[in-house]
């Protein structure tokens, strides 16, 4: 993988306050640094690129994150959930994934670190313990990928120990990198699940610009196994090209061979998803991409995704080859409705609750609600 190294690094004037601000500068001794009165206020303004002098990712934002920290995962209505929510401690990435909804959803190309991470602890914490009999999982990886920056944040070594001592939590660090070094000699206690999503050699020379390649993951995954972590695989977004069956059967057979498979908590698929002018941006910035030339229809949420068969077929074909390879390991589905479900896997799940439970109970498989491990 190609590591994040900003051109000038803006700090917002509260978050001088905070300890990470310092240590992060500390960690990039030769970039330029500039204060800023107020990051929000900034933002709000339309041309908030220009404004900020950001251009192609190459400013880095340290402020602190006024709003909620924690968060449910957004699924669609009609669609079958995991139950998951979402904790942001940062936004954008500088992986260059031709298909990343984050092109569409902020209004600026800089990379925006949170500062205050005390509060965000603290919230976490507050939430959790009004609903002690639940288990929350909870992932970092939806408005930034979790371990990208983590030579230079050193979030991991934050937010493992607080989940270590959490009853009734467990974290997902989900990521396409490589930087698992901070996690090494953490007690984690069984309370951090470190998954990678995985795509084809193929997908990931043509679409996933920057990030590790898929040995370089994979070795990651085997790295985190050897100090005790469980880890999860994210096959998505499954893309649909001429030769896919081949390649991505290699890709299961691969991944599979190379860890263990006792301390899989999960695996999910997921299709090609995106918003409609996404397309255009593709095409222009990734003309190897075999994305644009996909059978697309409108989803009920707003995005095109394949038809129907076409996700139906790859879901039932991934979890064949699965099965072959790693019987046993839990498979579920992303963004899909019961009928897809049945159609692609013989079963479906009663609903999102149901899903919900199954997973749950993949996160805590050794540690009791109320926090007691052997």
């Amino acid at each position: 993988m190609i590591p994040y190294r900003p051109d000038r690094v803006l700090v917002e004037q509260r978050a001088w306050e905070d300890t990470i601000t310092h240590e992060i500068l500390s960690r990039l001794p030769d970039v330029r640094v500039e204060s800023m009165a107020d990051m929000e206020d900034a933002l709000k303004n339309p041309h908030a690129g220009a404004a900020l002098g950001a251009s192609d990712k190459e400013t880095l934002i340290l402020a602190r994150n006024r709003g909620t920290f924690l968060k449910k995962c957004p699924g669609a209505g009609a669609e079958v959930c995991c139950g998951y929510h979402v904790l942001n401690f940062a936004f954008n990435c500088h992986f260059e994934c031709s298909y990343c909804v984050l092109q569409t959803y902020l209004n600026n190309p800089a990379l925006i670190v949170c500062t205050n991470t005390g509060d965000m602890i603290a919230e976490v914490r507050e939430k959790l313990a009004l609903q002690p009999r639940r288990t929350f999982r909870i992932g970092t990886g939806e408005m930034a990928d979790s371990l990208a920056l983590d030579d230079i944040t050193r979030h991991s070594r934050i937010l493992v120990p607080a989940f270590a001592g959490l009853p009734n939590g467990v974290l997902e660090l989900k990521t396409k990198s490589d930087r698992v070094e901070n996690l090494e000699g953490l007690d984690h206690r069984g309370r951090t699940v470190v998954s990678w999503s995985v795509n084809t050699p193929a997908v990931i020379d043509s679409d996933e610009l920057k990030t590790a390649g898929l040995p370089e993951r994979l070795s990651a995954a085997r790295r985190c196994q050897s100090w005790g972590y469980r880890i999860g695989f994210h096959f998505d977004p499954l893309i649909h090209y001429q030769g896919w069956e081949h390649d991505y059967e290699e890709t299961v057979r691969e991944v599979f061979r190379s860890v263990d498979h006792g301390s899989i908590a999960w695996v999910s698929l997921g299709t090609l998803r995106f918003t409609p002018h996404l397309r255009d941006t593709l095409k222009r910035r990734c003309p190897a991409s075999r994305i644009p030339f996909g059978e697309f229809v409108p989803g009920h949420h707003g995005k095109l995704r394949y038809f129907r068969p076409i996700r139906e077929e790859m879901y039932s074909r991934m979890a064949e080859w699965i099965r072959r390879y790693a019987p046993g390991v839990f498979v579920y589905l992303c963004m899909e409705s019961r009928l897809v479900w049945q159609r692609s896997f013989g079963y479906s799940p009663a609903g999102t609750a149901r899903l919900s439970d199954q997973l749950d109970a993949r996160a805590l498989p050794s540690c009791d609600i109320r926090g007691s491990c052997p």
